[in-house]
């Protein structure tokens, strides 16, 4: 069972814009039209969890960006766009702890979890295990940033850096297991 985040930020450590832009995104050069690794790593994922400022974002994709289940995490989202609605997506609400723990018990065992405060949540409950974060060679100076205030420290190992087209950094770390005392 492990919990995922798979991201990009700016150098500065932005998810965003202010307003929830991501048009710097696609500022980048890719020339050959790579996915940089995003496939392979969504063949290891059962589920997606995300929130619902980020659902707002991929739900307006055409056509749907997901072929694995998408739990949209949200107490206010009553209802799903008809758009979506024929996709495997669904509405969950409760604490990550609880969410993580009824999603398992569906048998889905690695989850994506995605959008910065859905993740800033994970976190708060200790429950990312592995972080992938691709650093993109522009400062923003403003926006949402990935991580918050967390009320202790989390410690993560590297476990390896890739560089793509001369110009984007993803590296992976994994969460180091708190010691028995």
């Amino acid at each position: 069972m492990t919990n995922y985040v798979y991201i990009a930020t700016s150098l500065d450590g932005f998810i965003a814009t202010p307003n929830g832009g991501l048009d710097w995104l696609n500022d980048i050069p890719n020339p050959d039209q790579s996915d940089y690794g995003f496939a392979d790593f969504m063949a290891g994922i059962d589920a997606i969890v995300m929130g619902r400022k980020t659902f707002d974002i991929v739900a307006g994709f055409e056509p749907w960006a997901y072929d694995k289940p998408v739990f949209v995490l949200s107490h206010s989202l009553k209802s799903l766009p008809a758009s979506i609605q024929k996709c495997n997506v669904e509405l969950i609400q409760g604490n990550p702890q609880a969410v993580v723990q009824q999603l398992h018990q569906h048998g889905f065992q690695n989850l994506y979890i995605d959008g910065g405060q859905t993740i800033r949540n994970f976190l708060d409950f200790n429950l990312v295990d592995d972080l992938i974060i691709t650093r993109i060679p522009v400062l923003l100076g403003n926006g949402i940033p990935l991580f918050g205030i967390l009320e202790r420290n989390q410690i993560f190992s590297h476990l390896k850096t890739e560089i793509y087209n001369d110009t984007l950094v993803k590296s992976h770390y994994q969460r180091k297991l708190e010691k028995e005392n």
